[in-house]
């Protein structure tokens, strides 16, 4: 994608998250950015296919995750925890409101976006209980396919504003005791014990940040 695209996309999605996808118009992004419309739309020809764009990047921005750790032969706790600090990091400002207003407002956008983004999330789900069970560390017993059917189910879930109030519950907070409760839930004891270490490993080196 091109970058000057990139740093208007990473801007208005400041705006987004701040006032919502429906309150900021056209208008309100030239004048937050400083750039003309006719500057704009040399970019995006409107404001549907600007929330597109920044769909778009979203994804690829989750997908570069995976291009830039080498994962090879890496412990597949490792994995979901390197995964999750990743997506913590990158999308700590995502919530439900804006979700709901994407959904209203751009259903179409928004569902073409979700489909993408589950098929890529689900196939490396998969990929890593399957790793897991054959590393030792996750339960033998588990069916692949219905636990990574889970694993989206619960992603889904965490975006319902219904359910999960923005004023109540940030992402990060949802995101966080999701994982747990994965991670506890696919584990054998010696997978537990491990994470647990792992975890505490990170805690450490949160606090002397």
């Amino acid at each position: 994608m091109d970058k000057a695209l990139v740093d208007i996309l990473e801007r208005v999605r400041e705006l987004f998250f701040k006032y919502g996808v429906r309150s900021v118009s056209i208008d309100d992004i030239c004048r937050d950015i400083g750039i003309s419309k006719k500057k704009l739309y040399q970019f995006v020809g409107s404001k549907n296919e600007l929330v597109e764009k920044l769909l778009e990047l979203e994804r690829e921005n989750f997908e570069i995750i995976f291009d830039k750790h080498n994962f090879e032969g890496v412990n597949a706790i490792d994995i979901l925890l390197i995964v999750s600090r990743e997506v913590g990091e990158r999308f700590r400002d995502v919530s439900p409101s804006m979700t709901f207003d994407l959904k209203k407002y751009y259903p179409d956008i928004y569902h073409s976006h979700i489909d993408n983004r589950i098929e890529f999330i689900f196939n490396k789900i998969k990929i890593n209980i399957e790793k897991g069970i054959n590393q030792g560390i996750y339960r033998g017993d588990l069916s692949i396919e219905l636990v990574a059917r889970l694993y989206i189910r619960r992603l889904i879930d965490l975006h319902n504003p219904e359910f999960f109030p923005a004023d109540k519950f940030s992402f990060q907070t949802l995101f966080d005791v999701m994982f747990d409760n994965f991670i506890r839930g696919i584990a054998n004891e010696q997978g537990i014990e491990y994470y647990e270490k792992q975890k505490h490993k990170l805690t450490l080196k949160q606090l002397v940040k």
